[in-house]
């Protein structure tokens, strides 16, 4: 193992039964700078396991070899997003401010969950169109992107609306924040449900870069998780 880990960071990575999983987060470890905390934290929240579902075999086994390594906007996204650090009780009804409140709270784990380059920039970040005003949930930085990443928050289920306005913000960003050595930004819809086929036909045609994704306030289940990734590894080819 690198000499870059502590003693406790050995331990806590033993604890990891599979190989693939355990070479994944001892590279990821070094990459991030994590420390014990947080790597207990990836561990605990199938990290591994949730970027593996959205690769083929190959991948996975990159991911493995090499971590996470961000080359595009959609190697960015998550779905879902976990935070069960937030310790909403998931039979509470939470409004979207008070989800934003508790993010902002707890921005340094919501930092962690989001990954590696992301950097806060606002909340409420209000924007006017002849008198009109709208105000984006939050607003990151990300330093590897080079981008804004906008995102909206919605404790229901995204509409097509949602996506509009997204879209608006996204434009607006484009002409009047973004500076010369700034990409497209990126916008996110995190949200407690989304119809897949709604999500699809309504962002259809649509050139800005639009992610929907959920959000659960609890811990996934590891070992569906882990079934799951295991089908993609024994694929053949």
């Amino acid at each position: 193992m690198p000499a870059k880990l502590s003693w406790t960071h050995i331990i806590t990575l033993l604890g990891v039964s599979d190989d693939t999983a355990r070479k994944f987060y001892e590279k990821q470890t070094v990459l991030e700078n994590w420390g014990y905390r947080e790597l207990e934290r990836q561990i605990s929240s199938s990290l591994f396991e949730r970027l593996a579902l959205s690769k083929d075999k190959k991948g996975v086994l990159q991911l493995a070899e090499k971590g996470h390594i961000i080359t595009d906007s959609s190697e960015a996204i998550k779905d879902p997003y976990v935070l069960d650090f937030l310790k909403i009780p998931q039979s509470h009804r939470v409004t979207e401010k008070a989800l934003e409140q508790k993010i902002i709270d707890n921005l340094q784990m919501f930092l962690l969950e989001l990954g590696k380059g992301f950097a806060f920039v606002a909340r409420q970040y209000k924007i006017s169109l002849r008198n009109r005003h709208f105000y984006i949930d939050l607003v990151f930085y990300h330093r590897i992107l080079k981008c804004f990443v906008l995102i909206d928050l919605k404790i229901k289920q995204v509409e097509h609306y949602d996506i509009g306005q997204m879209n608006l913000y996204l434009n607006y960003f484009k002409s009047e924040e973004n500076v010369e050595d700034d990409h497209e930004p990126i916008g996110i819809i995190l949200s407690a449900e989304k119809d897949e086929v709604l999500v699809e036909y309504a962002t259809g045609g649509i050139s800005n870069k639009i992610f929907v994704s959920k959000y659960q306030l609890y811990l996934p289940d590891k070992k569906e998780l882990q079934n799951k990734v295991q089908a993609i590894l024994e694929k053949e080819g």
